[in-house]
């Protein structure tokens, strides 16, 4: 069960809240809810620290035929970090939110999303890993329209139908790869694909499943939904959507294409590697461009993403370890930003450069907390951007990938320049109305998340050694494939693999 209750909090919560969305206990049920989902993802990662990995079958059926669930290091920190993520989401909701938006729906869509994230985080099983994605779908649709304005339902129309030939793909790569494995079962697909990695069903289902995983990730150059919708919603749906939307999308490049798929070779990893540079470049490139704080933050996160796919791409164990710490962090930073964003319109009126100013004065305090989160997130030390960034390009260098650490670095500095435009716009210059009245209050609900965040930040880039100790330890996991294997078909399988493979690779070195 404790592979079950992050999967079951989060789905009783949604129903609870559904049911008490007319009432006051509303809200007090969900924040509930998302401080139980941290406690059971605590409980599962310590579990997993101690044990190591684990696995369960549901229903009664043993795999490979029955639904798998699976938790290692990376799996369990990051339901870990969802919680966190929830917590502080429901916390800003109160206040961010209105009456009406709770009314119809906000609280139990939030955490059916909450729900979809945690499954796929979970899964063992690369069609239930569809269906979670889906949950995720819908969930963030029916967030997008809730204020039913027209600029949300334009958004949400570009958002579903980018994300829709995104679904139809990934649905299209689950059936070409069955037909041609005949199971689902992520660890038995290691075995059953070992050696037939470049056959031409095998090669179609793994471009399918890269274009849907590189679209919900939002890479170049399936990335467009991203920015045309991230700005519409309310401020805690936002930061939910920045937080962990993309993330999933990169969590499932990484453990598919380390456990089915061989992600260092074939036509996998240059692709991955251009995308990559790409993705970084065009992000950053088109934040810079931007004129409004959302639409900004909305830019970065594609940039981002593009430092992640990258340390899939060099698929060193050390560009691995920079990939999944960048994970680490940015979930943190991005959410907190968007928050920010939010006491920015707030108190300044609105999110557009030319029409706000005069917060430093006014709130030095908050641009206390915008300057902690946006120096980590241009890699600024000793914040937790800067190790981040620091292993990406350590591993480029060790790869002798020069221009790609040059690219890395450049973008770097360009995040710097749109994080100063928001500085300058927003803190440094007067607001361009005098008579605008800058000394509206920060309610508690919407600091208390930006400050415990921010320090979180702080505390990560003081203390990095931890974090990079998890996320060597979730590498570790990552690069072999056998070890998932073992723990969710026997040791007895795993042994047998590693047989096979040893006598196979004497009989190469022989030849």
């Amino acid at each position: 069960m404790i592979l079950v209750w992050p999967i079951a909090i989060p789905m009783i919560t949604a129903i609870l809240t559904l049911l008490l969305r007319h009432r006051s206990g509303a809200n007090a049920a969900s924040l509930l809810g998302a401080v139980a989902l941290l406690g059971s993802g605590l409980v599962l990662l310590q579990a997993v620290l101690s044990g190591g990995p684990i696995s369960a079958q549901m229903g009664g059926w043993e795999a490979p035929f029955g639904i798998t669930l699976f938790a290692d290091i990376l799996s369990a920190a990051m339901v870990v970090i969802a919680g966190i993520v929830g917590v502080a989401v429901i916390v800003y909701s109160q206040f961010d939110v209105t009456d009406d938006e709770r009314r119809v729906g906000f609280h139990p869509l939030s955490h059916a999303l909450l729900l979809g994230v945690c499954g796929a985080f979970l899964t063992g099983d690369i069609f239930n890993l569809y269906v979670w994605f889906e949950v995720m779908l819908i969930a963030s649709f029916g967030l997008l329209v809730i204020g039913g304005r027209r600029d949300q339902i334009d958004a949400a129309v570009k958002y579903v139908g980018l994300n829709l030939v995104a679904t139809l793909a990934f649905l299209t790569g689950v059936g070409i790869l069955y037909g041609a494995a005949g199971t689902l079962n992520m660890a038995d697909l290691h075995l059953v694909l070992a050696d037939r990695q470049s056959e031409t069903a095998v090669l179609a289902s793994a471009a399918l499943l890269l274009f849907a995983f590189g679209a919900k990730a939002a890479m170049f150059p399936v990335f467009a939904w991203l920015p045309a919708s991230y700005h519409t919603p309310a401020f805690a749906t936002s930061a939910l959507f920045a937080a962990l939307l993309t993330k999933v999308g990169v969590y499932a490049l990484l453990r598919v294409f380390t456990v089915v798929y061989d992600g260092g070779g074939g036509f996998v990893q240059p692709i991955l590697l251009i995308g990559a540079v790409l993705t970084m470049v065009i992000g950053v490139l088109g934040a810079a461009a931007q004129n409004d704080v959302r639409r900004i933050l909305s830019f970065h996160i594609i940039s981002q993403i593009g430092y992640m796919v990258l340390g899939l791409a060099l698929f060193t164990p050390l560009a691995i370890i920079g990939a999944i710490f960048y994970l680490f962090h940015h979930i943190i930073v991005k959410a907190n930003l968007f928050f920010v964003a939010g006491l920015i319109k707030l108190k300044a009126g609105s999110e557009e450069l030319d029409k706000i100013g005069g917060l430093l004065k006014a709130s030095p305090f908050l641009a206390v907390l915008f300057l902690i989160p946006a120096l980590s997130l241009a890699g600024i030390p000793p914040l937790s951007g800067f190790w981040a960034k620091f292993i990406i390009v350590q591993a480029t260098l060790e790869a002798r990938d020069w221009w790609v650490a040059l690219a890395a670095l450049a973008v770097g500095l360009i995040t710097l320049f749109s994080m100063t435009k928001i500085w300058l716009a927003a803190f440094w210059k007067d607001h361009p109305d005098p008579d605008h009245n800058l000394a509206q209050a920060m309610p508690r609900t919407m600091i208390g998340p930006i400050a415990v965040l921010a320090v979180m930040t702080v505390i990560i880039g003081l203390g990095a050694g931890p974090l990079y100790a998890v996320a060597e330890e979730a590498a570790i996991t990552l690069l072999d494939p056998l070890a998932y294997v073992e723990v969710v078909l026997g040791p007895e399988v795993a042994e047998t693999a590693r047989a096979e493979r040893a006598a196979l690779q004497l009989a190469e070195v022989a030849e």
